[in-house]
Order: structure tokens, then C-alpha cells, then sequence
């Protein structure tokens, strides 16, 4: 006997073993080093390597921007399956919420401005673009405290649009091809405004409902 407490050592009657909070420290930290993060940062680590690809030979070699465009589709790919797998089988971080949109915004936002930039896209339609993802990106910010903003349908088409269509402008197309990316683009700004106006309404009716239940709480 001791005359300690089982409760006081915790509940087991036995002091912690030295190291044991460093171990439990370092499984957390193994932890980040899981599939669905590791596609994430792939996916951040080619962006340096895309917009070189993309502005080599001056932007306008087809071999280069064929080569670009593999890239690009690889970070699509890695887009589509991290969320996936990490929803799957548990293996959601912190690290993973932060980094898996920068890596998003990263690849689309280089895409469009480098393609803007050799002359390919109207700035207008790169501002529009990026301008949304922004602007939604602090909304959800401005609301976090009384719920998140869930992804819809509508939002999860819109990237598909926008994947779609920037990844066409990034081959160097021509004839019907070149009019069908058009198209592509339209679509994608489309949907890009219409999603734009009802996250935001969505985020207006979500704050009004905080701010009327905190006031009923009172």
C-alpha cells in the first residue's frame, strides 16, 4: 500500500512510465504520415513543377504543355482520392484540413493565372474564378463558430467543370476542340457564380440561426 489513490495515478494504481507522453507524441506524429496526406503533399509539390512545365519554351510548345497538362491531371486524381481515403478509413488531421484546399487553390489558382498570363484566358474569367474561391473560403471563416458550410452537389460540379476545362486550355488544342474548351470554360464560370450566390446564402441563413439561438440561451 501506498496511500495513493489508484485515481491519483492514473486509475490503474501505477505511475505513468517515463517517455510515455514523448511515445504517445510520436504516434501522433506518425499519424500525419498517412496515404491521404502524403497525395496532399504530392499534390503541393507539383505545382512548382507544373507552372515550369507549363512556361517552358516560352508557354507554347504543344510537348510542354502536354507534359503540364499530365501533371495537372495527376493532382486532379490526387484531389479526388486523399478526400476519399481519408474519410474512409479515419485518417482525417489538422494538417489535412489545412493543407488539402491550399493544395487545391495552389494548382487551379497557378493554372489559370499562368494561362492568363500567356494569353490563353481572359484575366476577367481567372479573376472571377479565384476571386470566388476566395471570397467563399473567408466566408466559411466568418461563420465557423456557428456551424460549417457542407460541400453540395452544385460545388462539387462546379470543381469538376473547372478541373475539366482548365486542364483543356492547358493542351494546346485547336479547331472544334478549341471551341468545345470554350464551352467547357462558360459552363465552369457559370456554375462558379451561381455556387458562389448560394454558399452565400447559405451562410447568411446559417449565421441568423446562431445569432438566434445564442440570443435564446441568454
Amino acid at each position: 500500500m501506498t496511500g495513493v489513490p489508484a485515481s491519483a495515478a492514473g486509475g490503474t494504481g501505477r505511475r505513468p512510465a517515463p517517455g510515455a507522453k514523448l511515445g504517445a507524441a510520436a504516434v501522433d506524429q506518425a499519424s500525419l504520415w498517412n496515404i491521404a496526406n502524403i497525395l496532399t503533399m504530392i499534390r503541393l509539390v507539383l505545382v512548382p513543377g507544373f507552372v515550369f512545365l507549363l512556361l517552358a519554351e516560352g508557354g507554347y510548345d504543344p510537348a510542354w504543355r502536354a507534359w503540364a497538362w499530365a501533371a495537372f491531371a495527376v493532382a486532379m486524381i490526387t484531389d479526388i482520392f486523399d478526400g476519399h481515403l481519408a474519410r474512409t478509413y479515419n485518417l482525417v488531421t489538422d494538417f489535412g484540413k489545412i493543407a488539402d484546399p491550399i493544395a487545391d487553390k495552389a494548382i487551379m489558382g497557378s493554372a489559370m493565372i499562368c494561362l492568363s498570363w500567356l494569353g490563353d484566358l481572359p484575366w476577367w474569367v481567372t479573376g472571377v474564378i479565384l476571386g470566388r474561391e476566395l471570397g467563399i473560403t473567408l466566408l466559411r471563416f466568418w461563420v465557423i463558430r456557428y456551424g460549417v458550410i457542407p460541400a453540395s452537389r452544385g460545388g462539387k460540379l462546379k470543381t469538376l467543370a473547372q478541373g475539366t476545362a482548365v486542364g483543356m486550355y492547358v493542351l494546346a488544342l485547336t479547331g472544334p476542340l478549341a471551341t468545345l474548351r470554350f464551352w467547357m470554360m462558360a459552363l465552369a464560370v457559370v456554375l462558379t457564380v451561381v455556387t458562389g450566390l448560394d454558399y452565400i446564402r447559405q451562410a447568411v441563413v446559417l449565421r441568423r440561426t446562431g445569432l438566434a439561438a445564442e440570443a435564446a440561451a441568454r
